[in-house]
């Protein structure tokens, strides 16, 4: 029984991880990037119109916001790797950007409007149910082993807005994504997952996040989604220590 349901977890591992776009014309096939990162956005149930708006639009907006352009160009390698997918229960997802490298302005613009155009809504959705961060973290790294390049980091960036309530316990997948040396950083949604626990930002401090220099950041609200995002992707992209008081503490 154990092993068919593994088998099962793979194949739907398999078949929902971030698809990589062909190489473009004078792209390098394996080209060299500061950090390859992983979007890994809850799209739920219990993500409404105005909380997938946030997500959607947050997102293009940070990657539109000057410190995270300089952030990039920047870089020893002045170039980034990423990918945006959108999730749910168990083999509920959906990609939205693929692998993408972002060098320049026009790449980063080019990913944000990608990302504002396809990404949930929220509104008329036909997919939607439990919250599978194990599941999310699975789909991600696989994600990253698919990537074709080479990448000084590797970072799996969760958004989310509610505890692990679906799929196998989000620590086993912690572990697998840390055996890998992925990093794991997260977003708290909202401050609370009602009738579950008043301080979300602390359950994924205590249960998600892992790595070197992992951090969470919560955002207080609609208004702060965006600034703590840029935040969020200026530590990243750049690779700065993340001030003590959101680093993990073992």
């Amino acid at each position: 029984m154990v092993a068919r349901a593994q088998r099962i977890w793979a194949i739907l591992l398999a078949l929902h991880a971030a698809p990589v776009r062909p190489a473009a014309a004078g792209e390098p096939n394996h080209p060299k990037v500061d950090v390859a990162i992983v979007f890994a956005v809850d799209s739920s149930t219990s993500v409404d119109a105005e909380r997938a708006d946030r997500q959607r639009l947050g997102h293009a907006q940070a990657l539109r916001a000057p410190e995270v352009i300089g952030a990039i160009v920047h870089g020893e390698t002045g170039c980034i790797a990423i990918t945006y997918f959108e999730w749910a229960s168990v083999g509920s997802a959906r990609t939205v950007l693929p692998w993408s490298l972002v060098c320049s302005q026009a790449d980063a613009f080019a990913a944000a409007q990608t990302i504002e155009d396809y990404g949930d809504t929220g509104r008329g959705r036909s997919r939607g149910g439990h919250t599978s961060i194990s599941y999310a973290i699975d789909a991600a790294g696989l994600a990253l082993g698919a990537w074709h390049g080479k990448a000084r980091r590797t970072v799996i960036d969760v958004s989310v807005n509610a505890t692990n309530n679906d799929g196998p316990p989000v620590e086993v997948s912690r572990g697998r994504a840390l055996a890998e040396g992925h990093v794991i950083n997260a977003i708290a949604v909202d401050p609370v997952e009602e009738g579950v626990t008043d301080n979300l930002a602390g359950y994924l401090h205590q249960h998600v996040i892992d790595g070197p220099g992992a951090f969470v950041i919560l955002a207080e609200g609609p208004e702060s989604y965006v600034r703590a995002l840029r935040r969020k992707l200026t530590i990243e992209i750049s690779g700065i220590e993340p001030p003590e008081s959101m680093v993990l503490a073992r």
